[in-house]
């Protein structure tokens, strides 16, 4: 069972199933795809679109092989997105493990990435309606205009709020919304039901997303390597844009637009990031959506599910990793 899922053993079951369809489905007669493939699938993640998925679905009268079909879909579209994630930065880890592009070049880390794309509509095709892979379609799309919208944007020291949560909703919050709504939808819920649990989904999304960004600068004085390769390539979190945008003396953006990343400067921006409330402001605003996301949650009927998606969404605020 996932560590995570502990205190859940029905929902960590119901994952342990998912994680062995992923695995029994991106099985090849190639050994080199099946162990590539398999790094990528048992590599430690939360597996939080699944279990949403899963929570979601149980608000209604669904079927539990169906369920799990969803999760495996959902899960190796998240997995693909990082394996391509993987390539563009340049990453050499993932979750504490050699990434896919590293351990067997970009070449076939794309190809990797695409193979579990075709593998999420080769499993969803033959069991699920049109309805629901135009959903599946949706939310790649809303991923890939994500990425784009981000890459436009490099360097560009001035981006707004806006463009930042443009960015979040497409590369994050979409799939989070997507696997609420594709649970509800195949659980014979109300309407009004799929719509508050897509915008849980939603909400819960976006805050995830921030305290990820926010993470990159709370620990201690310290950058981490993944945040030193994002400003290197010009992308930038809340937390540098809410300090930009505070900085009264233009230091951090002069900083940003001339540094070599050594580790002196890569310091001071750390520093610079908190001293002008970059931190504080991003924690705000990633309260305030998980405030939005707790109102639509005391929405639905009391229930064994309410009680643990307050519980997960309360954790993933406060979380340390």
């Amino acid at each position: 069972m996932n560590e995570f899922w502990k205190d859940y053993p029905h929902i960590g079951n119901i994952l342990s199933e998912v994680t062995q369809l992923i695995i029994d489905t991106t099985k090849d007669s190639d050994d080199f795809i099946t162990e590539a493939i398999s790094g990528a699938v048992t590599s430690g993640g939360k597996m939080l679109r699944p279990a949403f998925l899963i929570i979601s679905a149980e608000f209604g009268s669904y079927k539990r092989e169906n369920a799990i079909r969803l999760g495996a879909v959902i899960e190796m579209l998240h997995i693909a997105t990082l394996v391509h994630d993987d390539i563009i930065d340049e990453a050499k880890l993932r979750r504490g493990v050699e990434s896919v592009q590293s351990k067997y070049g970009k070449d076939s880390a794309v190809f990797i990435g695409d193979y579990l794309f075709a593998k999420c509509f080769t499993l969803i095709s033959s069991h699920f309606e049109t309805k629901t892979m135009e959903k599946l379609s949706g939310a790649i799309l809303s991923i890939c205009k994500g990425e784009l919208k981000q890459y436009s944007l490099r360097y560009k020291y001035d981006n707004g709020i806006f463009s930042y949560l443009k960015i979040i909703t497409g590369k994050t919050a979409a799939l989070f919304a997507m696997s609420f709504h594709i649970g509800a939808m195949n659980s014979d819920l109300s309407d009004r039901q799929v719509k508050i649990l897509t915008r849980i989904g939603y909400l819960t999304g976006m805050a995830f997303q921030i305290i990820d960004d926010c993470l990159d600068y709370s620990d201690n004085q310290t950058i981490k390597k993944s945040t030193m390769n994002d400003l290197k390539q010009g992308y930038l979190t809340l937390p540098v844009i809410y300090a930009l945008n505070n900085d009264k003396s233009n230091e951090l953006k002069t900083l940003l637009e001339t540094t070599n990343f050594n580790e002196n400067d890569l310091n001071r921006v750390h520093h610079l990031v908190k001293s002008n409330n970059g931190l504080d402001a991003a924690r705000l605003l990633a309260r305030k959506y998980t405030n939005k996301a707790f109102n639509y949650i005391s929405k639905l009927p009391d229930s064994e599910n309410k009680n643990i998606l307050e519980d997960i969404i309360k954790g993933m605020l406060n979380r340390k990793y």
